[in-house]
This record gives C-alpha cells, sequence and structure tokens, in this order.
C-alpha cells in the first residue's frame, strides 16, 4: 500500500484520482479506467503472508464474489479483482452519492423517503437472499447503504457476507462460528447474532428495519448506549425501542424488528410492505416530492415484558332467544349488513362464501381507508353458514371494528365467527403460514383452544382477521367455518375496497371520540414514570395504551360495546356515570373500570351499552392502582359527557 498516490496506475488501466475512504480494511480510491472509459472505484487490502493479512484478503475475495453474484440496479456493481504489488483490489461501480449515515448526520428523514430507500434494498436484497445466488449481505447499516441525489439507493459492503447455502458463517474474529466473535455492528445486530446463532436472511431483514428506524429516529432501534457491550446486551434481550416519528412506517418497523427471525417477514414481504408507502420511483424523481398526509396515526410497537396482556371481550353473557322471525329479521336489517356483492347484486353462493364474479376492478380495491367509516359487517354474509344451524348477525358487541355471525341451535349460540379489522402487522411464524388469494394474502393457523384464526393482509398495510371460536360442545370444524367467511371477503375484496357504513356513527356515539384525548395528564402522573404525551394509538385511535419507561407501569383506555355490565365489578359513580369497578381482573397489580356511556337498542333489537374500558397495571398496590383507575376514570367520563 505503499507510495499509492493519485495519478498511480493498477493493472495497468485504473488510473488513481482521489482517496475516497480509509479503514481497516484498506482503502477505496475513485479512479478513471482507461480502457473503457469511465469512472469507478477501488477497495484495496494489503496482501501479506502475517496471519491478519491474509484474513483480510479472504475477506475482500468472498466479498468480491458475492457481491459480484446478484446483477441489481440496487447493489454496486463489482466488475474486476486484481492482485498488484502486494495489494489486491475490488474495482467496483463509482456511485456519486452520499452513504445514509452522512445523509443523517444532517438530521432524520421523513417515514416516506425512508420507506423509499428501504424499498430499494429490501427488492436488492429479495434477488441477494434468493437461489441461485444465496448470498446474505450480514451488514446492513446506515454506512453501507449510498443514496444518490436523486434518491436512488445501493447497497454495497459485502466485506462479511457469506454464500447461504456453501459458505461456513465467518465471526468478526475470522475464527469461524464458535470463536466467541460477533458479526456487524451492534447499533444494527439481530438478537439471534448477538446470542451467536449464524446470520440468515431474516438477520438482513432485522438490519434493514434496524437502519430504517436510524433514519426515522435518528438512533438504533436498542437507543443510546455508551459502549458496544451495552448494545449487544439489550440486542440479546430484544430491547427494541418504540419509534416516536415512524408514523406510517411503524407497523412496517415492527414487522422487520421482530426479535423472533420466524416472524419477521422475508425480504420480499419487506418490500412489499415498503412499497405500500413509497411506490417505485419514477426516474430521476424524488422519493418524497409528493409525500402523502396521513389521518390516521398508526400504533407504536409495544412495550415487550410487562407480562399484561389487556383482555380483548369475550361473547355476550346473556344467552340471545333465536327464532326464525329474529333470524329473517336480522338477515334483512337495514343499518347495512351488506350481505350483497359491491354491485348491488347477490354477492355469495351457498357452498363457498365466494362473491359472484365482478367485470371490473376498482382502483383502490383491497384497501381498508378510512377506519371510521368501514363496515366490517359489510364483508360478513350468513349464506354461508345457513346448513349449521340459525345463523343471525351481531353488528353491536366488541370495538366499534368489530362484526360477529353466530350459528345457534335452539336457545344457544354454539359457534361465533368474528370479524375486525387492525392496523397490526401480522406475519407468519412457526404455527402459521400465508398463502396468496388473488392480490392479497392469507395468513392461516391451526386450531387451537376451540378457536382458529385467519388474517387477509390488505394492500394498505391493514389487515382483517376473522376469530372462529366454539361457544358450546359442538363437533363443527372451526378452521373450515373459518376459511368460509375469509372466501367471502376476498371475494370482496379482490374487486373493491372494504365497503363504507350505510348509517354512520350517530353524533352521541363513543365512536366519534378519540380515546388518547380522554387522559387527565395530572392522574397519569401517579402512575410513575408515565409520559401523558407518549401514547400508542390503534386503529381509528379507539383505544390508546400508555407504557412507562422503567417502571413498569401502563394505562389502557379503549371503547367497546357489551350488552350487560352488572356482572363486570363493584358498581360506583365515576364523574357521574355508572361504573364498574374490577380489582384485579387481570391478574396482581392490575384494576379495571368500565365506564357507561350510553344505552341503546340496536338494528336487531339488542340492547347495548357504549362503555370505556380502562386498565391500569404497576408496581403499586392493587388499592393504589383503584385509586388512580377511579381517578383517571372520573376526569374521562367528565371528558365523554362535554365531547
Amino acid at each position: 500500500m505503499q507510495g499509492r498516490a493519485a495519478g498511480g496506475k493498477v493493472a495497468g488501466r485504473y488510473r488513481l484520482e482521489g482517496l475516497i475512504g480509509r479503514g481497516g480494511m484498506g482503502e477505496v480510491w475513485r479512479a478513471h479506467d482507461e480502457l473503457l472509459g469511465r469512472l469507478v472505484a477501488l477497495k484495496s487490502a494489503p496482501t501479506g503472508d502475517d496471519r491478519s493479512a491474509d484474513r483480510l484478503k479472504e475477506s475482500l475475495v468472498r466479498e468480491a464474489r458475492n457481491a459480484a453474484q446478484p446483477h441489481h440496479p440496487h447493489i454496486v456493481e463489482v466488475f474486476d479483482f486484481v492482485v498488484e504489488d502486494a495489494t489486491c483490489w475490488i474495482v467496483m461501480e463509482y456511485v456519486p452519492a452520499r452513504s445514509l449515515a452522512q445523509i443523517l448526520a444532517d438530521g432524520p428523514l421523513s417515514p416516506v423517503r425512508a420507506a423509499a430507500i428501504g424499498r430499494q434494498i429490501a427488492d436488492a436484497l429479495a434477488v441477494s437472499h434468493a437461489p441461485p445466488v444465496g448470498v446474505v449481505h450480514g451488514d446492513l447499516t446506515p454506512e453501507n447503504v449510498l443514496v444518490r441525489d436523486d434518491g436512488v439507493a445501493k447497497l454495497t459492503d459485502f466485506g462479511i457476507s457469506r454464500a447461504i447455502w456453501s459458505d461456513p458463517t465467518v465471526d468478526a474474529t475470522g475464527t469461524g462460528t464458535g470463536a466467541g466473535g460477533v458479526r456487524g455492528k451492534p447499533r444494527y445486530l439481530p438478537p439471534e447474532l448477538a446470542g451467536g446463532r449464524p446470520s440468515s436472511e431474516k438477520s438482513d431483514v432485522f438490519s434493514l428495519g434496524a437502519t430504517l428506524y436510524a433514519a426515522v429516529e435518528g438512533r438504533s432501534p436498542y437507543g443510546e448506549a455508551d459502549n458496544p457491550l451495552a448494545y449487544l446486551g439489550r440486542a440479546l434481550a430484544g430491547a427494541i425501542e418504540p419509534p416516536r416519528r415512524a408514523g406510517p412506517l411503524t407497523r412496517t418497523l415492527a414487522a422487520l424488528l421482530d426479535p423472533d427471525p420466524k416472524r419477521r417477514p422475508t425480504a420480499a414481504g419487506a418490500r412489499d410492505m415498503l412499497s405500500r408507502l413509497a411506490p417505485a420511483m419514477q426516474p430521476g424523481g424524488r422519493p418524497d416530492a409528493d409525500e402523502p398526509t396521513w389521518s390516521v396515526t398508526l400504533p407504536l410497537l409495544r412495550r415487550r415484558g410487562s407480562g399484561l396482556r389487556w383482555p380483548r371481550p369475550g361473547r355476550r353473557k346473556v344467552p340471545l332467544a333465536i327464532g326464525g322471525a329474529a333470524v329473517v329479521a336480522a338477515a334483512a336489517v337495514a343499518a347495512g349488513f351488506l350481505l350483497w356483492g359491491p354491485g348491488g347484486g347477490a354477492g355469495s353462493d351457498t357452498k363457498g362464501g365466494g362473491a359472484t364474479p365482478q367485470t371490473s376492478v376498482a382502483p383502490n380495491a383491497g384497501v381498508l381507508g378510512n377506519p371510521r367509516t368501514a363496515d366490517p359487517c359489510a364483508l360478513l354474509s350468513t349464506k354461508p353458514f345457513d346448513e349449521y344451524g340459525d345463523v343471525h348477525v351481531d353488528p353491536a358487541y366488541g370495538e366499534f371494528n368489530r362484526c360477529d355471525v353466530l350459528v345457534a341451535r335452539g336457545d344457544d349460540d354454539i359457534v361465533d365467527i368474528e370479524l375486525a379489522y387492525s392496523s397490526d402487522a401480522s406475519a407468519p411464524d412457526s404455527q402459521s403460514h400465508a398463502r396468496k388469494a388473488g392480490r392479497l394474502t392469507v395468513v392461516e393457523t391451526s386450531e387451537e383452544d376451540d378457536a382458529c384464526d385467519r388474517v387477509i393482509q390488505l394492500l394498505d398495510g391493514n389487515q382483517v382477521e376473522f376469530t372462529v371460536k366454539r361457544l358450546e360442545e359442538t363437533s363443527l370444524d372451526v378452521c373450515a367455518l373459518a376459511d368460509k367467511a375469509t372466501a367471502h371477503a376476498i371475494g370482496l375484496l379482490d374487486r373493491a375496497p372494504v365497503p363504507r357504513r350505510r348509517n354512520p356513527f350517530p353524533p352521541n356515539s363513543l365512536a366519534r371520540l378519540d380515546a388518547c384525548d380522554l387522559l387527565d395528564p395530572d392522574a397519569a402522573k401517579a402512575m410513575g414514570g408515565l409520559d401523558p404525551r407518549e401514547k400508542e394509538p390503534d386503529i381509528a385511535r379507539w383505544d390508546c395504551t400508555w407504557d412507562s419507561d422503567g417502571s413498569d407501569a401502563g394505562l389502557y383506555l379503549r371503547f367497546s360495546r357489551d350488552n350487560d355490565l352488572t356482572d363486570d365489578g363493584q358498581l360506583v359513580r365515576l364523574g357521574g356515570a355508572q361504573s364498574y369497578l374490577a380489582p384485579e381482573e387481570d391478574g396482581p397489580h392490575t384494576c379495571m373500570v368500565r365506564t357507561v356511556h350510553r344505552a341503546y337498542t340496536d338494528t336487531t333489537g339488542d340492547h347495548v351499552v357504549e362503555h370505556l374500558y380502562l386498565a391500569v397495571h404497576g408496581p403499586q398496590s392493587t388499592d393504589r392502582l383503584c385509586d388512580i383507575a377511579r381517578s383517571v376514570a372520573t376526569s374521562a367520563a367528565k371528558r365523554m359527557s362535554t365531547r
């Protein structure tokens, strides 16, 4: 390496023009290929007999081989590999660009611009991971993503990459797996690598998520630490800090940064998720030139480790008497339980529940749209289930994003087919698998605890969730029923968006409010370490979560509906509203309150109670937690009554 200077030549044809960078692996020069008349980049490493130099050379050879295999517009291309004067050189495409790390020195990016960069890199990874290439990058960080002024991004530096089907895993010490080294940079390291497991395609996906997290948040997903060992410890624990600026990118980050690699999407899946936020750019187009506005704040990553799982309501506690007239009435409800296709004709058949084929596809087919006007009942039909018993629609139970079809025999409901739309991201894991259904994806699980789940992943990143469960002893196959419900919904969504509600929520409904606006900041302070500003809204802001940073305390508000609350705790008056207090309903150090907002009779003739469900948990005594719950519910009830 001694004596190299601008003006010198490599291999008789590459004239060195200027030093671009220098590091532990050698130097990178801008050079002019005098044979082909083009600019190139030359990356060097010294050769030699000592063990350290040999490792550097082997690494450079491996990088050249692996980087040369995938020919992709978003991977820096490798042209040649030469050895000259005790130095080996990779000859690469010259990219006039800054690294993402250099760009971030000027400040974080918008979520849409970050997604545009991520989409390109995810596409590069998808090609790199797939056969016959089969290469894991292993060091995806902001330093190794180049971004041109026109927004085109390119992945570079395959220095610790490995071929999936042939190369052994080589750690940072160069001694191979099990020697005690850790591959990659700790700030972006996947939990499995921090634990000593070999890198895989899913490791690259995590590092892509960590890089995009840094792009919008300005820091590692593991927060800030003083030394690499601290980052390694957080990586081992999967301690991801919830993002604050990610907005519409939040749900995708949650999927990419899942500590369990089995639950992460593939690189191709990550590309598809990012494409919903940032479609492919037109040549010369800026990725954030026409950034859309977002009317719904998506949920932040849920903090792990609290041990508390907020309950979803079960079925009604009061049995419903189902007669023939009631079934007919429920099937013909004028409130808009759409048992027909979006074109107005009969939309389902009696065998499979699939919709009658439509002749055209709406431009926004397969999307949820505004969740406050989307009608969950419009995606359900009673007809596929007529053969199993008396069937009726229950439009007003549980959350506002939910609708149920109930199968009854005699006076008892025996099966509940529940549909709810959600902004959460579901990815297949070891207990589930995904399949394509037209342009949509369905995630399926096996029956467990008398229930079976299906999820339709919509094209706008939202999803439709089906849960079919037995309410009484029956031999009915709940997964077969889930498939029927899913088939009917797919038949509609493959050609149209989720239909709108025919009748809007009345002015005095909780559905018109924002759960995140109901928390009294002074009451929240009593939780200790809880910042009222750090809220995690869910779909349509009909529920909201607050978690403390260090005290394992949390507070949750949700709008819900039931037909009877008298068995849900001790009757109290809070803020002038009838409420029900339930200490330790969800275990020690918890307290729940249900506060009635209004009662009415729905279109099927059932009594419905709209209420605010409040849950708190923390290290305080149960009595103290219930005092806090009373205070929060009192102020929330007053706010609800004035809005």
